[in-house]
């Protein structure tokens, strides 16, 4: 099956369903068809050819899901691109992926196609053996160095089959996403909500949460995928004004949900599932915890998702399973380091670089990422435990716990701490509290108080970024 032929199946069987509903406008599922295929038709007439990689360069947008399903139809390769990305980064983006056009819009606001010029390579793979690629989803690994994930329609279609079937979605949902479509948890909804038949109400943003709440009343959302950060403003309005009958589920992915958040959301929303997800751009998702078991466990993932395999060996997550990218965009070498091959099943094998324990029921949790564990004195400490230690302090909105270097120890523990609204929470208290339930070796040298944390834009608390401003104050040496 091909990602396009989701959308084409429901043009068929339910042309007049409500498929979107996006900046005040309304589509059924015929019309976002006729739409792609209007637009597939620019992109063959710009020069677009089968296995031609194709930026979409729009925002959250009934436009951008126009362009995603016109690429496909086209037989060529997306990629999306926030529109207001820095030039530098869009340009390399565009010659990495030897991009032969790009939908954008146009000094009017409409959409185009535009030509660009640049030697054609044939070979999806980028290198490697032949794939029947469908998107490329670029990532920042440790480095800050752009990756392109390789998504076959495989990959994404398999991906969309197993959701649904954990979430039990059907044509009578209704889900809201205000996550960036560049990103597979953003894109998933999309794919997630043709495969089953519902109708997905697209939003920009998350920026002001009461009026998407007052959305979400209004369409009578009953799915909604959220990060950490959503979690965290979405608990800061009074919920108590925003009742939300038809609410059947909430999703968390992209970075662990605190357990003190977990139990909030559980108390404002008493009637919805709380599904805690885990996930990697590689293989889109990677486990779920039955909502049914979120009060005994609010710190697991929970399990493999239908039809896959996700083992911990020596310490490391490895997932197998059709869901796992078929590589790295012209990346060979660090390809052959993260991927194997299950010889049975002949399904990739990913090394997520991710470490996690089992407990006696197999539910898995999530430890680290290997690439950020401190080590202070030889001992290794994990940040999402000092990060959940000191998430239980009252008046501790969010926190985000790395390491800088240090001439003494190798490294220092360093905790940036947001504050909750009204609160005058000092450093000395965090230090107190971190002093009365950790490990001497695990309390933070330094505690930084902000009033804004940063975030990616895929919505996480971006670690490298709090890492790099304290080290340019010098708090290493503090």
């Amino acid at each position: 099956m091909r990602v396009n032929d989701l959308l084409e199946a429901r043009a068929v069987d339910m042309p007049r369903k409500e498929a979107l509903v996006c900046g005040g406008e309304r589509y059924t599922y015929r019309q976002i068809d006729e739409e792609a295929r209007r637009v597939a038709g620019m992109l063959h007439d710009a020069g677009v050819r089968p296995g031609d990689r194709v930026a979409v360069c729009l925002e959250n947008s009934a436009d951008a899901v126009v362009a995603i399903f016109a690429v496909l139809k086209a037989r060529a390769v997306f990629f999306v691109v926030n529109p207001h990305a820095r030039p530098a980064y869009r340009d390399h983006l565009m010659s990495d992926s030897g991009a032969a056009a790009v939908v954008e819009r146009d000094a009017s606001g409409k959409p185009v196609v535009t030509p660009r010029t640049h030697p054609r390579c044939n070979d999806a793979s980028g290198g490697s053996a032949d794939v029947d690629l469908a998107a490329l989803v670029y990532t920042s690994g440790s480095t800050g160095t752009p990756k392109g994930v390789m998504l076959t329609h495989r990959n994404l279609t398999f991906a969309a089959q197993s959701i649904t079937s954990y979430l039990y979605n059907t044509a009578m949902d209704v889900i809201l996403s205000v996550l960036p479509l560049s990103f597979t948890y953003g894109l998933g909804q999309v794919t997630t909500a043709f495969y089953a038949g519902a109708t997905l109400v697209l939003e920009p943003s998350f920026i002001y949460p009461r009026a998407v709440l007052d959305t979400m009343r209004r369409e009578r959302i009953t799915g909604f995928p959220i990060v950490p950060t959503m979690a965290t403003l979405l608990l800061q309005q009074d919920l108590r004004m925003h009742r939300l009958p038809h609410l059947r589920y909430i999703t968390n992915a992209a970075a662990a949900l605190p357990v003190a958040k977990t139990r909030k959301l559980r108390a404002a929303f008493p009637r919805a599932e709380l599904f805690l997800m885990y996930g990697q751009t590689e293989c889109q998702r990677a486990s779920y915890l039955p909502p049914e078991l979120v009060d005994q466990h609010p710190d697991s993932v929970g399990i493999p998702i239908p039809g896959t395999s996700a083992d911990v060996v020596d310490g490391e997550l490895l997932v197998r399973g059709p869901h796992v990218m078929s590589g790295y965009w012209n990346d060979e070498a660090l390809t052959s380091k993260v991927l194997g091959r299950d010889l049975l099943t002949g399904d990739a094998v990913l090394h997520t670089g991710d470490l996690f324990r089992t407990d006696a029921n197999g539910l898995l949790y999530f430890v680290e990422r290997r690439d950020d564990m401190i080590k202070v004195r030889g001992e290794k400490v994990a940040p999402r435990y000092i990060e959940e230690v000191i998430a239980r302090l009252r008046g501790v909105s969010e926190v985000s716990v790395y390491g800088v270097p240090d001439d003494l120890c190798g490294e220092a523990v360093v905790a940036s701490v947001r504050p909750a609204d009204g609160s005058a929470l000092t450093a000395d208290e965090v230090r107190r509290h971190c002093l009365a339930h950790l490990e001497p070796f695990m309390v933070p040298k330094v505690v930084d108080i902000r009033s804004t944390l940063p975030t990616s834009a895929n919505g996480k608390v971006s670690r490298r970024a709090l890492r790099l401003l304290t080290m340019r104050r010098g708090a290493s040496a503090a």
